[in-house]
């Protein structure tokens, strides 16, 4: 399995505030999406001149507080996905996959509370 891509991900029931911050430290949005798969959730990536991203996500339920994860795109997701299930870590949605025409994936999470994002791109 390879990493591709690892990055900060922010979810927030308040994207608009979070994405007016990173603009002032000099990101900008690369795409914005919303309804990936079967969910109701507003995906934003942004970028800065240096070549970092974060990714801001927005979903349909009622969050606490702000979380932040880890955006980690890999090109093996089935093997990312059994590795970090060995290592204790759950899918939150249980045994659903988000799964769009471009990518799957799904938010793993520790016992801790480490949220890593696993996504493959489907090329």
């Amino acid at each position: 399995m390879k990493i591709t891509t690892f990055n900060p991900h922010i979810i927030t029931k308040d994207a608009e505030s979070v994405v007016k911050l990173f603009e002032e430290l000099g990101f900008q949005k690369r795409h914005d999406r919303k309804d990936i798969g079967d969910y109701k959730v507003e995906g934003i990536r942004m970028k800065d001149a240096g070549g970092f991203y974060v990714d801001i996500a927005e979903p349909e339920i009622d969050l606490p507080r702000d979380l932040v994860a880890i955006r980690m795109n890999v090109d093996d997701f089935d093997e990312a996905y059994e590795l970090l299930k060995a290592r204790g870590f759950r899918n939150f949605y249980g045994d659903k996959l988000i799964e769009s025409k471009s990518a799957k994936s799904a938010m793993m999470v520790s016992e801790s509370g480490l949220g890593i994002n696993l996504i493959q791109h489907i090329k």
